[in-house]
């Protein structure tokens, strides 16, 4: 199924991506840094979604208190959740 999240706090702006058998894919950021964007998208692509909460989830960007990666974590659990 897919999903399109807004995210909160970082340069990017939003988070499309598939959930197929319990595994991410097709991770697509709108705006931020888009060379290391694409680089988590390439690193989770069919990761299974419980692993990448673990790795993701709490990341921090600089004094900021989450990142991409931790919106792409809080994404996921708002899919899974629904």
């Amino acid at each position: 199924m897919h999903y399109t999240y807004k995210t909160s706090g970082t340069c990017s702006t939003y988070i499309d991506f598939d959930i197929e058998n319990n595994e991410l894919h097709n991770v697509v950021f709108t705006n931020g840094c888009n060379g290391n964007l694409q680089g988590i998208g390439r690193l989770v692509e069919g990761m299974p979604v419980e692993f990448a909460l673990e790795r993701l989830s709490g990341i921090r960007c600089g004094s900021s208190p989450t990142s991409c990666p931790d919106q792409l974590s809080k994404a996921i659990r708002q899919a899974v959740n629904g």
